[in-house]
């Protein structure tokens, strides 16, 4: 995708984001819904061939209450549609969808992003990044085709999500074909009530809490992975063991992406993982002792290692049944 300077507005309204784990996806809800819709009705009635696994799923049970919990992606592909049966009729049978966010929000959305994304007060990205790291991020905006003007308000963490956005919709993975967008398309077609774990303004609160300094480092980060290739090669190395429900190697993934030696791994690791987790956990508990029916779908890398969701789960006393 190519953008010109008089572009900079549409830029900024299409790519207007919640980034949620460590891929950090993009939400464009605008085109989901219809690109979903158009797809689900068709494909459930496909017959013949069974839908391969993917993901992870987990049955969690608690005296007289149960839930579903599945691992999704940020960002897809039309061909993991549909999911495999048990997931599908885990989903169809369920009362209330509960995802992390519930992204067609949008006045929430666009609230958290005014006051966490963008500078104010006169500051841009001229002013704040070190000289380095602003001719760095000119050079990859102008290898990615960005316009410097469309994101110059935008802070550091939020360039680089973008542009590791944009890089995995070009390697055919794009954000509106997440899996989250399709469940929201079903849960909406068959009026289910849909209940969020955090919200957009808890979200993008954890990334504008690095400082400038770190902020910088994570973007720099970025730009030397995208520019080596290595950015994109872990990410797609993720959604592919994904797409095969291999667990051993999303685990690899997960150790791999959190031992680097980088500020972005630093922040995936404690921030987006260790600390969410617990939280997740917590709310995960609220729901399942006044709701009926629930199936729950949460960014896959929350359910993996030994901190994980499904752990935490089990060391407070609930049944936790990994099914694959």
């Amino acid at each position: 995708m190519t953008f010109t300077r008089n572009s900079a507005a549409f830029f900024r309204t299409r790519f207007f984001a919640l980034i949620v784990t460590v891929l950090v996806a993009l939400f464009m809800w605008a085109q989901a819904p219809n690109a979903h819709t158009q797809n689900t009705s068709s494909q459930n009635k496909v017959t013949g061939n069974v839908a391969p696994l993917r993901g992870t799923l987990y049955r969690i049970d608690h005296q007289n209450h149960s839930a579903w919990l599945f691992g999704t992606i940020h960002v897809g592909h039309t061909g993991f549609y549909p999911l495999e049966p048990q997931v599908m009729r885990a989903l169809h049978e369920a009362d209330t969808l509960v995802i992390e966010v519930d992204i067609r929000k949008v006045d929430a959305l666009q609230k958290a992003m005014k006051e966490y994304a963008f500078y104010r007060d006169g500051k841009n990205l001229s002013n704040q990044l070190s000289h380095d790291a602003l001719q760095k991020l000119k050079d990859g905006l102008r290898e990615a085709g960005v316009p410097f003007d469309a994101v110059m308000t935008m802070k550091p963490w939020m360039i680089a999500n973008v542009l590791i956005i944009q890089s995995m919709a070009q390697s055919g993975y794009p954000a509106e074909q997440g899996i989250e967008q399709y469940f929201l398309s079903i849960a909406t077609q068959e009026k289910k009530s849909v209940l969020e774990l955090e919200t957009a303004d808890y979200q993008l609160a954890l990334f504008d809490r690095m400082t400038p300094a770190q902020q910088e480092a994570y973007l720099l980060d970025t730009l030397k992975d995208l520019k080596s290739g290595t950015g994109v090669q872990k990410g797609v190395s993720l959604i592919q063991a994904w797409s095969r429900a291999d667990g051993p190697a999303m685990e690899l993934q997960k150790r791999q992406m959190v031992e680097e030696d980088s500020a972005s791994a630093r922040f995936t690791e404690n921030v987006l993982l260790n600390e969410r987790n617990p939280d997740m956990a917590n709310g995960i508990e609220r729901l399942i002792r006044n709701k009926q029916k629930i199936f729950m779908a949460v960014g896959t890398l929350h359910l993996l290692g030994d901190n994980s969701v499904p752990a935490l789960l089990k060391q407070r006393g609930y049944r936790v049944t990994k099914i694959y």
